[in-house]
């Protein structure tokens, strides 16, 4: 076949949505700039097992860089959901037809209404009617730490893997790159027995600092085109 013929028998269409790497990009900065408030003070945000007292005072007495956290990690999630729905659009345009990439899609979504959930949370802790019950202040503390530890953790297990999975399988992900979402995505699901082990606490900023990793790798890996043969050029 000559390559006139071969280059009329194929055409190459992109895929229609927003850079995958500008998003996975925007999210990590957003987040991370985020706890610049909260680590650059005097006093340093609080773990859930730490005594209850140290917890109250923190929020009592640190406004001003707890609004900034929430506030910057707050359009971090934005920047998330838009990830995770472009990359399963990306991946079904691409044509994975599997149940990885609806997987991801739960995991992604459940993963930003929990961390959405969780910012929302902490800007309520720091309002003087609320700030001032030790009690209320205290049970939003710990709401809110469910909601964005092992409630961020466990569903972004989901979202990693069926990314993962599904892209490995098709080839559409270098191995390092599948490998590595793969542990994370490990590590995102037994991050659940956190409930009854305090001290797998660990596993949750596992999850998420080199989450970023992977997050921008995919967004700048997953291939954004696919060649196609002209019959299918309206498909």
């Amino acid at each position: 076949m000559s390559a006139q013929a071969i280059e009329l028998s194929t055409a190459t269409r992109k895929h229609a949505g927003p850079p995958l790497w500008l998003l996975a990009i925007l999210y990590t900065v957003l987040f991370n700039a985020g706890l610049y408030p909260v680590m650059a003070s005097a006093a340093r945000w609080p773990s859930p097992l730490e005594p209850a007292q140290v917890v109250i005072s923190y929020f009592q007495t640190n406004h001003a860089a707890v609004l900034a956290c929430m506030f910057l990690q707050l359009g971090s999630t934005i920047c998330l959901g838009l990830f995770c729905a472009a990359t399963v659009s990306r991946l079904q345009f691409l044509g994975v037809r599997a149940a990885g990439p609806w997987i991801a899609l739960f995991g992604g979504f459940l993963t930003v209404f929990d961390a959405f959930a969780a910012s929302m949370i902490g800007w309520t802790m720091i309002h003087p009617g609320v700030a001032s019950q030790p009690s209320v202040l205290l049970a939003l503390y710990y709401l809110a730490y469910a909601f964005g530890g092992p409630g961020f953790s466990m569903p972004m297990g989901l979202l990693i893997a069926g990314v993962s999975i599904s892209a490995g399988l098709s080839k559409l992900l270098p191995k390092w790159i599948v490998f590595l979402g793969l542990v994370l995505a490990v590590a995102g699901e037994l991050s659940w027995f956190h409930f009854i082990i305090p001290k797998m606490l660990f596993l949750i900023p596992l999850v998420r600092f080199p989450g970023f990793i992977w997050i921008i790798a995919v967004g700048f890996a997953l291939p954004r085109t696919r060649t196609i043969s002209p019959s299918m050029a309206s498909v």
